[in-house]
């Protein structure tokens, strides 16, 4: 039978020559043109040759589809080389040998082109997941060493809220990594996983002895501080007469130890209300005694004012007996409160005191008959000197040795000094 030749509009690049791709026997046989030949690629009977060339086309169609595809994916980027140059293995696996009418040879060439160029992008890939690999795993062992660095820490000098936080801040680092980061060799993962795991597990084991600890610590301190606030809550009917002892019980709160800061604070507030009461009991007496003390401080400030003519009395017996009868005075009209108001009227009372004696102490130098006769008896000696060089220094200059004169001359000055300053 003759043949009914169609060409067929490959759907791809344009072939290089007008022969046709596909032709139609009048069994409804088909075949496309390769470079060996022709190959029958089915049959369609019951159709016309433009439907038996046209169903064929699809076929091919649908296969140039998938290669401008995998080609359009592999210059976009982002696809992972070996997954689309496994992709193009497989289309070419469906092209050659194809049930289909058009270029299928031109498509396995392109494939072939695809493929070789996918396997130096893989090549690069490859390194760079090693390279990746070798990263995370390198980020990964630092989470692990910061994590064992934290165990390792005195569990006794550790600030337990701090580490805890530190710790979860690793593990969330851990587990963004393991989700989000390439995927490392089962043996590498699992033994930095239990580094980890045993670093998380020493930290708690620690958090918690430390814990169970300082709980014994704090049930022990809240027991003591209980019965120190009962005994200083029992010296209140004492008043001011238990401010000492209640100080004594401070001394022993302050070593107790801490029993946490809710119960601290609330039997702190306890014990200082104890204290509150005894003080304010002595403040109550301060007030009183200030009230009384006004009347005092008056007199007191009356006494120093008369007490201003001492320092100008000129005989020192008459300043000596004023200065006593304002003295016995002073002290008959008794303490003043408060205490500071006692001591500035005292130290301006005692300013006159010292001026008195000072004093006194110049007038018994200067009468001291002991001091007197020492004074006499140098004065003697220094005149008894002043007359020697006096006839050293005439004899001296009678022989015209003016060195003589010289030594003669400052020896008498210097004595004459001396007796001017002992007042001869």
């Amino acid at each position: 039978m003759p043949t009914r030749p169609r060409s067929a509009a490959p759907a791809a690049a344009p072939a290089a020559t007008t022969e046709p791709w596909g032709r139609v026997e009048e069994d409804g046989t088909v075949s496309v043109r390769e470079s060996a030949g022709w190959r029958i690629v089915g049959q369609y009977p019951d159709g016309s040759t433009d439907e038996a060339l046209a169903y064929f086309e699809r076929k091919y169609a649908d296969l140039a589809g998938e290669v401008v595809l995998l080609e359009a994916r592999h210059r976009r980027g982002g696809a992972g080389a070996a997954d689309l140059s496994s992709a193009a293995a497989a289309v070419r696996e469906r092209v050659v040998g194809a049930a289909a009418v058009g270029d299928l040879e031109g498509l396995a060439a392109r494939l072939d082109a695809l493929v070789a160029a996918l396997s130096a992008a893989t090549e690069v890939e490859a390194q760079q997941a090693k390279e990746a690999v070798d990263e995370a795993i390198a980020e990964r062992t630092a989470i692990v060493e910061k994590a064992e660095a934290l165990a390792a820490r005195d569990p006794q000098s550790v600030q337990w809220k701090q580490t805890t936080a530190d710790i979860a801040t690793l593990f969330d680092q851990w587990q963004n990594h393991q989700q989000n980061g390439p995927r490392l060799p089962r043996a590498i993962s699992q033994k930095l996983w239990g580094r980890f795991r045993d670093a998380r597990a020493t930290i708690d084991r620690h958090r918690r002895a430390y814990f169970a600890d300082l709980d014994e610590t704090h049930k022990s301190a809240r027991d003591s501080k209980s019965r120190l606030v009962e005994r200083a809550e029992a010296l209140a009917p004492r008043g001011e007469d238990g401010i000492a002892a209640y100080r004594t019980l401070l001394d022993e709160w302050k070593s107790a130890g801490r029993a946490g800061k809710k119960i601290d604070d609330a039997l702190w507030a306890r014990f200082k209300a104890a204290g509150d009461v005894l003080y304010g009991a002595r403040s109550d007496r301060d007030r009183v005694e200030a009230e009384e003390s006004k009347e005092r401080i008056e007199l007191k400030r009356a006494l120093l004012t008369e007490a201003a003519a001492v320092p100008g009395e000129k005989d020192l017996a008459a300043a000596r007996q004023l200065l006593t009868g304002l003295q016995r005075r002073w002290d008959e009209i008794g303490r003043i409160f408060p205490r500071d108001k006692e001591r500035q009227l005292d130290d301006e009372l005692r300013r006159i005191e010292q001026g008195v004696r000072d004093r006194e102490q110049t007038h018994w130098r200067e009468n001291n008959p002991e001091t007197k006769a020492r004074a006499n008896d140098m004065t003697r000696q220094l005149e008894d000197a002043i007359a020697k060089l006096e006839d050293d220094l005439a004899a001296a200059k009678a022989t015209g040795d003016s060195r003589k004169v010289k030594a003669a001359t400052e020896a008498l000055e210097a004595r004459r000094g001396w007796l001017r300053a002992i007042g001869g």
